[in-house]
């Protein structure tokens, strides 16, 4: 598609702001195919230019031209702010942006009709990305709308992504955390070995508590799950979750642990957390699919919606 020159303007701006805020890069969120070498013309010599489209056929093009970054989500309908979140967050999870960086976002901010014949791209937004991730932490999580309390996921996760980034003792550890509905899940569940937490008063198993945190890190080393209730205590661990797997569908590489996550996620009213041994990723499972996606950063970890995945490999529980 020819460029306008309202889009021509608003190319040159977005490089001003890169110069004079300083911003970091340009994101441009792609809903069609543009004119693709004007685009890098009017971009002059500034380099840090990510590309996010929706559509694998409009990403097949951009592989044409590899001064631009591109970043291929999943190809479903979104509004315009879960695309942005989602082409942020894989962006940082791959490490071409920081998360203290600050990015001058390109978009279509206005809803048209198929037959609309605007700009493609009308919009800048300066995204400074440490308030903007901040913010998504809440968000994503109030908006799960699940039967544990906000509090105790947060807990959950955060022990889950430190176990991912860190290990133990300089090896990777690949553990699952079944969050709630205690009584339903531990009905589905046998001991595959002595039970950690058993005989220890409920202060002793607070996950508030740093120090039981800790403590569970060592535990996350053993096969089976981590059970959790939904106030923030450790009820079991060394269990083996029995639950149905038919009606599951998850990407391809996701072992057994996965499985397991997303089976018993749908079968109750638990969240289920895995933590990739192979890669460290943290996955969040609620209602049988993929609610949340935590790369292993060298920092406080990210969080982000679920994303299509092809080539990871995991060793089975």
């Amino acid at each position: 598609m020819r460029l306008t020159g309202q889009m021509v303007a608003l190319l040159k701006s977005a490089v001003n702001l890169c110069q004079n805020l300083p911003a970091d890069a340009i994101l441009l969120l792609a809903e069609t195919s543009l004119d693709w070498p004007s685009v890098q013309q009017h971009l002059g010599e500034f380099h840090r230019v990510f590309v996010a489209v929706q559509s694998r056929n409009l990403a097949q093009r951009l592989r044409n031209y590899p001064d631009l970054s591109l970043i291929e989500l999943e190809p479903v309908p979104t509004p315009v702010s879960a695309f942005m979140n989602q082409a942020l967050l894989k962006a940082i999870g791959v490490g071409w942006l920081k998360p203290g960086e600050h990015v001058v976002v390109m978009y279509n901010g206005i809803e048209i009709g198929e037959e609309d014949v605007s700009d493609p791209i009308d919009t800048l937004s300066v995204i400074h990305l440490q308030e903007h991730l901040g913010r998504l932490t809440i968000n994503d999580l109030r908006r799960l709308n699940t039967s544990v309390p906000d509090e105790t996921l947060r807990l959950v996760i955060n022990l889950a992504s430190e176990i991912g980034r860190e290990g133990r003792e300089d090896k990777p550890v690949g553990t699952l955390f079944v969050v709630g509905d205690t009584r339903k899940v531990l009905s589905l569940s046998r001991p595959i070995n002595f039970n950690p937490f058993r005989g220890y008063c409920r202060a002793e198993r607070d996950l508030r508590d740093r120090r039981v945190r800790e403590q569970i890190k060592d535990i996350a080393q053993l096969d089976g799950a981590i059970i959790i209730s939904s106030d923030g205590i450790a009820v079991a661990a060394c269990v083996y979750i029995d639950v149905p797997a038919e009606g599951i569908h998850l990407p391809r590489g996701l072992a057994s642990r996965h499985i397991t996550a997303a089976a018993v996620s749908k079968h109750t009213k638990a969240v289920a957390i895995a933590v990739s041994q192979s890669t460290g990723t943290v996955r969040l499972f609620h209602r049988g699919e993929v609610a949340l996606h935590i790369e292993p950063l060298a920092r406080p970890h990210i969080w982000q919606p679920p994303r299509p995945e092809v080539s990871e490999t995991e060793e089975e529980e």
